[in-house]
């Protein structure tokens, strides 16, 4: 558009139909005016819900809040455009209020996701938030994919051959995105099974993986190493490695080999006694798992015994904390008996000279 057609159109609007211009003004007055009105009533209502127990209002209240205002300026314009005579003012409306629909109940469903996590944890009661996540995702992409059905029929295309263009073109899709699919397939095998959930620790030997979970999306499953590095994994690996989940385990187990000298052979025995005594009465040991305390092996410098038992935590922090405290116990009840930790020694024999023969 040059300059003499603006003012042309100048002329035209502007100069002999000074009633649209202002009929134009007023529709984007009222826009603004209805916008301020309803920011404010909004706001009192969200201060107002805010204290009320239900989970229902505080979450319609935040996800109309954005798409609201949007929704009045799109009415007006449109409105407006429609009135200086652009024919596609009105589908543009149409097409409008169903993306903004789409966005209002997207944003419920993340916001009940939100409250309902919370909500867990404050009462104590955790929600998994892997289920959760699985659950919202799937409610997010059917809405979308609802969406875009009703936009296109919306602008006049026939659905029914959209429908059947999508299924033979899914079969090519398929063989071309099978990798995808893969590890969409393999993200459903998580959720279902559920070897681990968003926060736990695992790790598989298989392909050198540890660490943090930190998301598990359709496609890949993001684990923060213990050096703080992501790690992207796709989801169809965990189809065909074995993981193991630490932070599921029960107990954490101590199992420790201590060598005596051969010159505390007498003493071994009523150490091992004082040992497993002093784990029977150690508060952070789980008396309800094995515990053994036992003579092993006779070693090249030592007298091997070994311990073997649970901590109550598996806290990882707190298990040390607990091993060293057992194993300096362990060691005073040794000096106690008069014994010591033995260290590896040689012993040379020498023979004797052949003078002291004759």
């Amino acid at each position: 558009m040059n300059v003499e057609d603006i003012l042309i159109w100048f002329e035209k609007y502007i100069g002999s139909n000074n009633t649209m211009v202002l009929q134009v003004f007023g529709i984007i007055f009222l826009s603004l005016l209805i916008d301020f009105i309803q920011k404010r009533i909004v706001n009192r209502l969200h201060i107002g819900i805010s204290k009320t127990a239900t989970l229902w209002d505080d979450v319609a209240i935040d996800a109309v809040r954005k798409p609201l205002s949007y929704l009045i300026w799109l009415l007006g314009i449109s409105f407006a455009a429609q009135l200086i005579g652009l024919t596609v003012a009105s589908l543009a409306r149409e097409v409008g209020i169903i993306m903004l629909v789409t966005w209002t109940m997207t944003r419920f469903v993340r916001f009940v996701e939100k409250k309902i996590l919370h909500e867990g944890e404050v009462k104590g009661k955790p929600i998994d938030r892997t289920t959760a996540n699985a659950v919202t995702q799937l409610l997010r992409i059917s809405i979308i994919i609802t969406a875009m059905l009703v936009v296109l029929q919306t602008m006049g295309f026939d659905i029914s051959a959209v429908l059947a263009f999508g299924g033979i073109g899914g079969v090519a899709v398929g063989f071309a995105s099978k990798d995808l699919l893969a590890n969409f397939f393999g993200a459903i095998m998580i959720y279902l099974d559920r070897p681990f959930s968003i926060g736990d620790w695992i790790r598989s030997s298989d392909r050198n993986i540890e660490g943090t979970v930190e998301k598990i999306g359709w496609r890949l499953t993001v684990i923060r190493t213990f050096d703080k590095r992501p790690l992207y994994i796709p989801n169809s690996v965990f189809t065909s490695v074995s993981v193991e989940n630490p932070s599921r385990m029960t107990n954490r187990r101590i199992y420790e080999t201590i060598g005596v000298r051969y010159d505390d052979a007498t003493s071994l025995p009523t150490i091992l006694d004082d040992v497993k005594q002093m784990l029977q009465q150690h508060p952070e040991i789980d008396q309800q798992q094995t515990m053994m305390v036992n003579f092993n092996k006779f070693a090249e410098s030592s007298l091997d015994f070994f311990i073997y038992t649970f901590t109550k935590t598996t806290d990882w922090q707190k298990f040390h904390e607990i091993k060293q405290d057992v194993l300096f116990k362990v060691n005073a009840i040794i000096e106690q008996h008069g014994a010591a930790i033995a260290f590896p020694t040689t012993t040379v024999e020498l023979p004797e000279p052949l003078t002291n023969k004759l």
